[in-house]
């Protein structure tokens, strides 16, 4: 069986703020360590009422120290918004603070609206085009014999584990061209995922960190006791996705029974779209959606996000996903 993780995107639900949510995080991950999952993952977004892990390697590091054995990581860290310098140094005190257990997923986008975006660039001259360039100067810095005179303490010699994100093409010719493990953002935007699977495998040239490809994708998991309670968590991100789409993002509402039924049209039909890469259900229902999503795809790992309000439903549907890895692994 191919290992499950956990992304968490550290909600802030209605009524709570981002300390709970940070406790939730925590509890996750040593809930997630005991179940077997792989990594858990933490995203870098700003700006967003209803996400809370803005500091992403600061995260990290609380998680990290409340853990002893799970990888923990960044699914990703929005590489245009920052030096890689500055990331290189983030990422090699984490390294070295808890080596072999951190991970670092980099991405284009900048994990905001376009005004956020704004206030977040480092100088008025970054550029997202410039993605490959500043992902080989990062990789540079953790190198044994790092070619630029400047050096990354601590980083130098620590071989973090760079993976690239995407939701496109972009990253999977990019990510094979590096020989880099390559994540595709599928719980969310899943549009172009059989292509850019298909391309990264064919084009991908092995590398000091990795002898053939690796292909990790997002699923969203939704289970519950009953199908119809499964449908009834999922209807937080569901208007979570409504929300944020209508330029009104919020945090993470409570769960209402017979959301997607009473949706307009065009709500319906966006979330069919962007939450393809889903299972909800009971665990029988849930394990026919993980199997199929899995032999149609032939990913290497799953990566795997349960926005849910109530903490303790959340939890429970990452022990059905786990209960269902282990009785098929």
């Amino acid at each position: 069986m191919i290992p499950f993780s956990i992304l968490d995107l550290a909600p802030i639900t209605e009524g709570s703020d981002a300390a709970q949510s940070f406790r939730n995080s925590v509890d996750l991950a040593q809930h997630g360590e005991r179940w077997g999952f792989h990594r858990f993952w933490l995203a870098e977004h700003h700006g967003m009422p209803g996400i809370a892990s803005a500091a992403t390697a600061v995260l990290i590091a609380h998680v990290a120290g409340h853990t002893s054995r799970i990888r923990v990581g960044a699914g990703g860290i929005m590489l245009p918004n920052h030096s890689p310098l500055v990331i290189a140094e983030q990422f090699g005190t984490l390294e070295s603070l808890f080596p072999g257990r951190i991970d670092l997923g980099l991405g284009r986008a900048p994990g905001s609206d376009h005004v956020t975006a704004r206030a977040l660039r480092r100088n008025l001259a970054s550029d997202a085009d410039e993605f490959p360039q500043d992902v080989m100067e990062l990789m540079d810095y953790f190198a044994d014999s790092p070619r630029r005179q400047v050096r990354a303490v601590p980083g130098a010699g620590l071989q973090v584990p760079v993976w690239i994100l995407g939701s496109s093409l972009f990253g999977a010719q990019l990510a094979a061209a590096l020989g880099l493990p390559y994540a595709f953002a599928s719980h969310f935007a899943p549009q172009m995922m059989m292509q850019a699977i298909d391309l990264y495998r064919a084009t991908f040239r092995p590398s000091a960190q990795l002898d053939k490809p690796y292909v990790m994708l997002g699923f969203n998991v939704f289970a519950g006791e009953t199908d119809d309670e499964a449908q009834f968590l999922a209807s937080s991100m569901q208007q979570a996705f409504v929300n944020l789409r209508s330029g009104r993002p919020t945090r993470l509402k409570p769960p209402v029974h017979g959301y997607l039924q009473e949706a307009a049209p065009a709500e319906r039909a966006m979330l069919d779209q962007v939450l393809s890469c889903s299972a909800i259900g009971a665990r029988d229902t849930v394990a026919a959606q993980v199997k199929a999503f899995i032999e149609r795809t032939g990913a290497d790992e799953l990566m795997i996000t349960s926005q849910i309000f109530d903490h303790a439903k959340r939890l429970r549907s990452y022990e059905i996903t786990a209960e269902i890895h282990s009785s098929r692994g």
